[in-house]
C-alpha cells in the first residue's frame, strides 16, 4: 500500500519538462477584485456623488505599454451606484496617486492642478537658466523688482492704516507695561495677605492650646470660700462633704437615733425615788451626761431618762 502523504514523487528517466503543455493566457486579462474608491468623484452621466472609501466589485487589468521605472500600471473598472455607467481610473506611481480616465470627474482637484502647474513652470525656468546665463540675470532682476514693489505696497498700506486708525503704538505698549506691573503688585499684595492670615491662625491656635493647659490645673484646685464675717468660720461644717452625704443618706433610710425630741415621745419611764447615794452621784455629774461615741442607742435612751428624772426632782 502506498503512502498517503507523498513528499517525493517519482520522475521516470525519460521525463522531459519541455514537453509539458503551457497554459497560455492573454496579457490583458482581467481579474475581479474588491476595492474602495480612492478619491471623491462625480458621475458624468447622472451626477451621482461617489465618496472616498465606498466599496466596489471592480475589474482589474494591466495597462499595456505603460511602465514607470519598471513598475506596471493597473487600470480599474467600476460602475456607478445609480446609473450603472462604467467609470475607469488607473494607478499613478510617479505621484503615488490615482488618475481618473473617463466616466467621472474628480472632486477637490483644483489645488492639485495648481500645484502641478507651479511645479511645471519651475521646472521650465530651471531648464532655461541652465543653458542661458543671461536668462538667469533677467530672472534675478525681475525677482528683485517684484520684491521692492511688494515692500512699497506694504509700507503704503501701513501708512494708510495709521492715518485712518490714529493709534499710538507707544502709548499702547506703555499702557500694557503698566497693566503688567499692576497685576504683579496685586499678586504680591494677595500673597502677603494670605501669609498674614496664616500666621494669625497659627498664633490663635497656640493661644487656645496655652489657655486650655492653664485652665486644667486651675480647675483641679479648690477655690477658698470668701468669708464675709469673722463668725462664719464657726458655722462651717467640720465634716467633709463626702462624709456628710453618707450621714444624710443613712438618716433618710434609717432615721435619727441620737436626737432627743424624736425619741422623747417613744419611751416612757416610771418615776422612782432614787437613793441618797445615787442622787448625790447624779448631782455631782451634772444635768446632762456626755455620751461617748461608742455607746449604743439604748444606753443613750437610759442616760436621757435619768437626766429627766433628776430635773423633775
Amino acid at each position: 500500500m502506498s503512502e498517503r502523504k507523498v513528499l517525493n514523487k517519482y520522475y521516470p528517466p525519460d521525463f522531459d519538462p519541455a514537453k509539458i503543455p503551457k497554459l497560455k493566457l492573454p496579457k490583458d486579462r482581467q481579474y475581479v477584485v474588491r476595492l474602495m474608491a480612492p478619491f471623491n468623484m462625480r458621475c458624468k452621466t447622472c451626477g451621482e456623488y461617489i465618496y472616498k472609501g465606498k466599496k466596489f466589485n471592480a475589474r482589474k487589468e494591466t495597462v499595456q505599454n505603460e511602465v514607470y521605472l519598471g513598475l506596471p500600471i493597473f487600470r480599474f473598472y467600476i460602475k456607478c451606484t445609480r446609473c450603472l455607467a462604467e467609470i475607469t481610473f488607473k494607478t499613478d506611481p510617479e505621484n503615488t496617486d490615482y488618475t481618473m480616465e473617463h466616466g467621472a470627474t474628480r472632486n477637490f482637484q483644483a489645488e492639485k492642478l495648481l500645484e502641478e502647474e507651479e511645479k511645471r513652470m519651475q521646472k521650465e525656468r530651471e531648464e532655461e537658466e541652465l543653458n542661458n546665463p543671461m536668462k538667469v540675470l533677467e530672472n534675478r532682476t525681475k525677482d528683485s523688482k517684484l520684491e521692492m514693489e511688494v515692500l512699497e505696497n506694504l509700507q503704503e498700506l501701513k501708512e494708510l492704516n495709521q492715518r485712518q486708525a490714529n493709534v499710538d503704538f507707544e502709548a499702547m505698549l506703555k499702557q500694557y507695561k503698566e497693566y503688567e506691573e499692576e497685576q504683579k503688585r496685586k499678586e504680591q499684595e494677595e500673597d502677603e495677605q494670605e501669609m498674614k492670615a496664616m500666621l494669625e491662625q497659627a498664633q490663635n491656635r497656640r493661644l487656645l492650646v496655652d489657655s486650655d493647659s492653664d485652665e486644667e490645673p486651675a480647675k483641679s484646685r479648690t477655690k477658698p470660700v470668701a468669708k464675709m464675717k469673722p463668725t462664719d468660720i464657726l458655722q462651717e461644717d467640720p465634716q467633709p462633704q463626702s462624709k456628710k452625704l453618707k450621714t444624710e443618706s443613712w438618716e433618710r433610710s434609717v432615721g435619727k437615733l441620737n436626737t432627743k425630741p424624736q425619741l422623747a415621745g417613744l419611751v416612757t419611764v416610771k418615776k422612782q425615788k432614787p437613793g441618797p447615794a445615787l442622787a448625790n452621784g447624779t448631782e455631782n455629774q451634772g444635768s446632762f451626761p456626755t455620751a461617748t461615741g461608742t455607746t449604743s442607742s439604748l444606753g443613750l435612751l437610759g442616760a436621757y431618762s435619768d437626766s429627766e428624772d433628776s430635773a423633775s426632782d
